[in-house]
């Protein structure tokens, strides 16, 4: 007897606010429509094993999830290779749709399944959900990846409380936030809880990311504030800038670091805030200035909760859009859903390289949206150089414009 139709729905890298949405969506649609659908545990860890750790995800289940935070699907971030590819799971379970919940690690690898298994003659769809709170997936019109405004929302909230603490107590935070190589997250934090000092990787575009670089950034916005009679303040900088750093400008930093067999430190084992910190009090002693300051990390905190009414919505529109998408016959694309509630393919050909890999979208820091938003920076200018002069003999290596070697 063959089975029913079957969908099968799989998260892959990191959780983000808004994924059980897309879960319960995809269900309830294709469940009205006669599918059955499983949910797999682990991503992409168990798909090709003898006994793939799945689960049936019925109506009522489905109905109870939509709006909680994290994912009731287990997740990993295993990247298969060719070789553990087979269809047997996919034949079994009589499978016609892939649907892949991720970032560009997770959409990737489900285009090379999808073309191994037609080339293997059970031809399936395959439709990919962008899903990060880095908001680094290159959507069109610059829309953005879902859990990022939940995300932001929830790190701007702890973040407020970390300003209003540095008020309380005359005091700095220097706090890191996630972002891979993106600063999107960071700088949407930092614009909307006013920080006076946001450092994100797209701003060294002239010039090469150095801890001295991003230690000049924070001590110039300490030494500003205090001219304008503030002794308090925060810094936010995006932990991207930690896939800019050479190896040997971390490697030779002061921190110690646990490396792994080859030999590269171990960089998930730190506090990036911690590490800033650290670096940021040992130049101010050097600099003989009585700034007090205390590490903060955010990031972890906001990937499980509660989507707020904007994700709900849109990945509901995105649960929707893969049905839709799926009717039309479209497969190896992430659905898309526009401002105006359009559901559109963007297929993977067209936004990856060669090899499959889909570049990272960063901020666009050569905006004029952007050059306005750094006008609202706090930092040492050219005006303040004589009143500077008092903290440091050389005022100007602390403007922004000669550190970052651009017009401002």
């Amino acid at each position: 007897m063959i089975k029913q139709k079957t969908v099968v729905i799989l998260c892959a890298g990191g959780p983000a606010p808004g994924i059980n949405t897309v879960i319960a969506t995809v269900s309830k649609r294709f469940i009205s429509g006669g599918y059955r659908i499983l949910g797999l545990n682990y991503g992409y860890k168990t798909i090709f094993m003898s006994n793939p750790d799945f689960i049936e995800i019925n109506y009522d289940l489905a109905d109870r999830i939509f709006d909680k935070g994290g994912s009731y699907l287990k997740m990993s971030r295993h990247k298969p290779k060719k070789e553990e590819f087979n269809v047997d799971f996919f034949v079994k379970e009589n499978i016609v749709l892939l649907v892949t919940i991720g970032g560009d690690d997770t959409a990737s690898s489900a285009n090379r399944i999808s073309q191994y298994l037609a080339e293997n003659n059970h031809k399936i769809q395959n439709i990919h959900v962008p899903k990060t709170i880095d908001n680094d997936l290159p959507l069109p019109d610059n829309i953005p990846t879902f859990g990022y405004h939940t995300a932001k929302n929830e790190g701007v909230r702890i973040c407020k409380t970390i300003l209003e603490d540095a008020r309380t107590s005359d005091g700095w935070f220097v706090i890191s936030a996630m972002g891979r190589e993106a600063g999107h997250l960071a700088l949407g934090i930092g614009l909307a809880c006013h920080y006076p000092m946001i450092i994100i990787p797209e701003m060294f575009y002239k010039v090469s990311v150095t801890f001295d670089r991003i230690l000049k950034m924070i001590i110039s916005s300490m030494v500003k504030r205090e001219l304008m009679g503030l002794k308090y303040g925060a810094a936010i900088v995006s932990e991207g800038v930690f896939h800019y750093f050479d190896e040997e400008e971390i490697m030779n930093c002061g921190i110690v670091f646990t490396y792994d067999d080859h030999g590269h430190p171990e960089l998930g084992n730190v506090s990036k805030a911690h590490i800033f910190n650290v670096l940021l009090q040992t130049e101010l002693k050097n600099l003989n200035l009585k700034f007090r300051s205390r590490p903060e990390e955010v990031g972890y905190e906001l990937r499980c909760v509660s989507p707020i009414a904007y994700d709900l919505k849109y990945c509901t529109n995105l649960g929707n859009g893969v049905k839709v998408l799926f009717d039309r016959g479209e497969t190896q694309c992430i659905v898309v859903s526009t401002a105006n509630d359009e559901v559109l393919p963007l297929y993977m050909k067209d936004i990856s390289n060669e090899q499959g890999i889909i570049k990272p979208r960063l901020v666009n820091v050569q905006s004029e949206r952007f050059l306005v938003t750094l006008g609202s920076f706090e930092y040492i200018t050219e005006r303040d150089y004589a009143a500077a002069k008092k903290y440091f003999a050389n005022p100007e290596e602390y403007d922004l414009k000669n550190i970052l070697k651009i017009e401002i």
